[in-house]
Parts: structure tokens; C-alpha cells; sequence
């Protein structure tokens, strides 16, 4: 891992998205509440979190991290049709938090696939991406 110990704390924010493309079908059942395996975007939000929280378990050289805040938001897209989920993390910390937030948006969308597979085994995840990150002596960044 990478020395962070002569690192300023600050308060550090990154967000992530990504989507996950399926049948008219598939996402019909998302928004009635059909699915068979429950809540697919409740279930998915909770998933999200548990990703972020565990990012250092999963990805080899990441800092574990204090986790401040995560916040996971779905919006239903009918023109994909699917779901695009975006991750917002937060720390006060020595290293920045783009890999809990990039973590957050896949573990959602995997358990979206998870849920849905019986139903729509083609979907697709995709662009999965960061969006902005804040804090630290790199300062703010944004995707253009």
C-alpha cells in the first residue's frame, strides 16, 4: 500500500455511476415490485453500502477508510431500458474514498442482476465511471 501517514486529513468526497441495461420486461418488474427475490432497489441500496464499507476487503492495496457517509440513489430509465445507480462516498481521511464509491455503484448493479437473472439473464452493466471527487492536495476533480 501506499505510505498516506504525512497526508493532511480532510474531508474527501467521490461519486460514481453506472447502469445496467435489460428487457422492458425486467425493469417492469423492478418498478411494480414483482421480482421474485423482493425489493430489487432497496435490496440493492443496502448491497451498494455493504460494497463501499468492504472495498478494502476486496480490492488488494485500498487503505481500509472511516466511512462518514455513503449515499446510493437509483433512477429508473425507461429509454434504456434500466437502471443507473449513483454512489456518493465520504471521509475525513488521508486517502480519497473513488474506490468505495466506484465499489458502491458495481455491488448494486450486480445485485440488480442478482435479483433479475431468473427473469432477463442478458442484461448488460455498463459506464461505470467516477464522476467528481473532492478533498485532498489533488483537490476537485470532475468528468467532463
Amino acid at each position: 500500500m501506499v505510505d498516506v501517514a504525512a497526508k493532511a486529513v480532510t474531508h474527501r468526497v467521490a461519486t460514481a455511476t453506472g447502469c445496467i441495461r435489460m428487457l422492458p420486461a425486467t425493469l417492469a418488474l423492478i418498478t411494480q415490485g414483482s421480482a421474485k427475490k423482493g425489493d430489487v432497489l432497496g435490496i440493492a441500496r443496502i448491497a451498494a453500502i455493504q460494497g463501499a464499507k468492504r472495498t478494502a476487503d476486496l480490492i488488494p492495496l485500498c487503505h481500509p477508510l472511516p466511512l462518514t457517509r455513503v449515499a446510493v440513489e437509483f433512477e429508473i430509465d425507461t429509454a434504456l431500458p434500466g437502471v443507473t445507480c449513483t454512489a456518493t462516498a465520504e471521509t475525513l481521511g488521508q486517502t480519497g474514498v473513488e474506490m468505495e464509491a466506484l465499489t458502491a455503484v458495481q455491488v448494486g448493479l450486480l445485485t440488480i442482476y442478482d435479483m433479475c437473472k431468473a427473469a432477463d439473464r442478458g442484461m448488460v452493466m455498463d459506464g461505470v465511471r467516477l464522476l467528481e471527487k473532492r478533498g485532498g492536495k489533488s483537490g476537485h476533480w470532475q468528468a467532463e
